[in-house]
């Protein structure tokens, strides 16, 4: 039973560094990299499509200082897997740098999606951390709120006190849930 077991999670081991290396970047996907060009229109449609689905994320883009966007996200995964993705940050709507999001997981999970997800930086000491860093990883620095259907149910723009709120959106694909906690986001040079 233990080499049975062994194998399956070699195997599963294997399927999900393929496929974090892939969607990472690895030499299979060097030629798709996004151009920043790309990357920027990217960016305003995913932004367009958001704000006419939620407008309690309309509502939080006119209180943010910046906004981070990260238009596709790709996740796969066999118990072990991951999670990659181009994105843009946005002050006064221009591009000013250029970030990727890397995740990694392991536990009961099959199959793969597809999905975006925006951070509205709400104050000078959220973007001075992701600029000053090069990078975040959320859940350490300043504090995000997912805003998903549970806190939007409760929401209210007059009382934002947290530095940054995220919106995950167009979630497609066959793997049930989407967190952000854990993501490792990381500057880029486009």
């Amino acid at each position: 039973m233990s080499k049975i077991k062994s194998l399956f999670l070699a195997s599963s081991l294997a399927v999900a560094t393929a496929v974090t290396t892939v969607a990472a970047g690895g030499a299979m996907t060097s030629a798709y990299a996004a151009t920043a060009a790309d990357l920027n229109t990217d960016a305003s449609q995913a932004l367009a499509t958001l704000y006419k689905t939620n407008a309690n994320a309309k509502a939080v883009s006119e209180k943010a200082v910046a906004v981070l966007v990260f238009p596709n996200i790709v996740k796969a995964g066999l118990v072990f897997g991951g999670a990659y993705g181009e994105g843009v940050l946005q002050k006064s709507g221009k591009a000013t740098s250029y970030y990727n999001t890397v995740t990694g997981s392991w536990g009961l999970q099959a199959g793969a999606q597809s999905y975006g997800y925006v951070v509205f930086l709400m104050n000078d000491k959220a973007v001075k951390y992701l600029e000053d860093t090069h990078g975040w990883e959320i859940g350490v620095g300043p504090t995000v709120v997912v805003v998903d259907e549970g806190v939007a149910k409760n929401f209210s723009t007059s009382t934002l006190k947290d530095d940054a709120y995220a919106f995950i959106f167009d979630q497609q694909g066959l793997m049930a849930g989407v967190s952000i906690e854990g993501s490792k986001i990381t500057q880029i040079n486009r």
